[in-house]
């Protein structure tokens, strides 16, 4: 006799996303898992007494959304400090930031001298510069402020945070006007900033909680998370151990943490069923909104911008960007992981960044290597991913820079924004394709709506193949393939309700559709009516 499921979701309209998408009306979930999937009358039979049934009311049931890279505790930083993503100027940033600090003034601790705001965008501002002391001064006479940039490749601090982090920054990474640093810093400039504002164990048990209820607001299930001299590991693995942790985490460390994985033996896909350790994360170069991304040819505001942060300012990246390792350590490194059994995550925006970690990935005996970003790519490019077993983890949300007169119209010229995230390219040519947020932001349904409407057909998706990249792809880059990403049978019961198909709205609606349920192992995390 076939044993009760604990839970049933029955009428709903049930998307598989396997090759082909099929849909069910119903699924049944016994022990964390998948036990069938199809018509409610075949379904609805598993129902005991005991069993949980939920009626969907005819809303989609998918996979639940997996982020393939993200920095999950920035996510809770900006529900804690302030969010500048929502400034549309540099006058408002700094309203923004004065608030912040009031805020501290009323609430004085320890660990709340530094006024923080994070996720500005001065792409989308009429008045497109970065944020300079001279801007930050206005927030507090005495505290030290610093604004950083979305992309958290480049940050903007005031005279105090400026002067006492100085001495601890490369002068190539300060940006200069006429001699003078203007208060602008990129790429290993911004490790200073880090060390000097990193939360301690308590203040990063909150930024996580925080996140980790947004994330399962948004249907994400599981995430990739880039982590670096934090706390996060451990408050992560604190709160898996007394089942506290509502989400599935992969941990790709640092390369400054290669030592101390090697040293405590631990390798990709070793952990539990929620907290696992993933790759071994580098950079080669920066990013395209601080001008230092690697390029093959020059930026094409590299003479007339001159770094953004005002006429006469020192770009510091050069017109074609910069290394940030270069290829010649990233070789070394992506060997030294290999041989250690660690799967190799390699941050490369710009072509020529793409091309050198080709070169050093191909070189490496391991499977399942993968480039992040990956935004700037030419045709023999595209071709050698694909030809390759390294997975395209990419970020389908900064199509939203690639619109007209957008940030990659200005830093990229028209034909290289055109080219940029070429995902139809990719999955045409037989690329592994995964998709994250990166945290810009987090919310998988935005990133699919910004593929589904791309500007060109090299990056525009299907919805059904936008999804997948979200669910199956990202799980793939994860080595979950087996437990995650599809809805079947045997598979982890990680899912998500929507209240409407995203086939059946406009595409330039799909951001709207409200998430109405997350499942993860078969219990809710997140219900919108607050039904558990």
């Amino acid at each position: 006799m076939t044993a009760a499921a604990d839970l049933v979701l029955t009428n709903a309209e049930v998307h598989t996303l396997t090759e082909p998408d099929e849909t069910a009306e119903a699924l049944a979930v016994r022990d964390g898992r998948i036990v069938a999937v199809g018509s409610a009358f075949d379904v609805d039979h598993l129902a005991g007494v005991e069993t949980r049934v939920r009626d969907c009311e005819g809303r989609v049931v998918l996979p639940g959304f997996v982020d393939a890279h993200t920095h999950l505790p920035m996510v809770g930083r900006r529900l804690v400090d302030a969010d500048l993503s929502t400034a549309d100027s540099p006058a408002e940033a700094v309203e923004l930031l004065a608030a912040r600090a009031a805020e501290l003034e009323a609430d004085e601790g320890p660990d709340r001298e530094w006024v923080l705001g994070f996720g500005y965008d001065e792409s989308a501002w009429d008045d497109d510069r970065y944020l300079t002391a001279t801007d930050l001064d206005e927030v507090s006479a005495d505290r030290p402020v610093a604004a950083i940039r979305e992309d958290m490749h480049l940050a903007s601090l005031d005279s105090v945070g400026l002067d006492r982090l100085r001495g601890e920054m490369p002068d190539a990474d300060v940006r200069t006007r006429a001699g003078e640093p203007t208060g602008v810093v990129v790429e290993d400039a911004l490790d200073a900033l880090w060390d000097a504002v990193e939360p301690d164990r308590p203040a990063m048990r909150q930024a996580i909680h925080a996140a980790t209820e947004r994330a399962t607001e948004l249907g994400v299930v599981g995430v990739h998370d880039m982590v670096r001299r934090s706390e996060a590991p451990a408050v992560y693995r604190e709160l898996d151990r007394v089942g506290e942790l509502p989400i599935r985490v992969r941990l790709n460390y640092w390369s400054d943490h290669l030592d101390a994985v090697e040293e405590l033996g631990l390798r990709t896909n070793h952990g539990s069923d929620r907290v696992r350790t993933g790759a071994i994360k580098t950079y080669t170069d920066g990013s395209i909104g601080g001008h230092t991304a690697k390029l093959s040819e020059p930026y094409a505001d590299a003479d007339s911008n001159g770094g953004n942060d005002g006429d006469g300012a020192d770009s510091g990246g050069g017109d074609r960007g910069q290394w940030v390792v270069d290829p010649e350590e990233l070789r070394a490194l992506v060997t030294r992981a290999d041989a250690a059994d660690l799967q190799v995550a390699v941050h490369a925006i710009g072509d020529e960044a793409v091309r050198e970690t080709l070169d050093a990935l191909e070189t490496a005996d391991g499977a399942r290597h993968r480039i992040e970003h990956a935004e700037v790519l030419t045709d023999d490019l595209v071709e050698r991913i694909a030809e390759s077993e390294v997975v395209a983890s990419m970020q389908p949300n900064f199509l939203k820079w690639a619109r007209a007169d957008g940030l990659y119209a200005t830093r990229l010229g028209e034909q290289r924004r055109l080219a940029s995230n070429r995902f139809s390219d990719l999955l045409d040519a037989g690329a592994d394709l995964a998709f994250g947020s990166d945290c810009m932001p987090l919310d998988p349904l935005f990133g699919i709506q910004q593929a589904a409407t791309a500007p060109d057909e090299r990056q525009r998706l299907s919805v059904t193949e936008a999804l997948r990249a979200y669910t199956g792809g990202a799980a793939y880059a994860g080595f979950d393939e087996d437990r995650l990403g599809t809805v079947e049978t045997g598979k982890l019961a990680d899912l998500v309700v929507l209240d409407r198909s995203p086939w059946a709205v406009d595409p330039t609606a799909i951001a709207d559709i409200d998430v109405r349920t997350t499942l993860v192992g078969g219990e809710v995390v997140f219900d919108r009516d607050g039904v558990r």
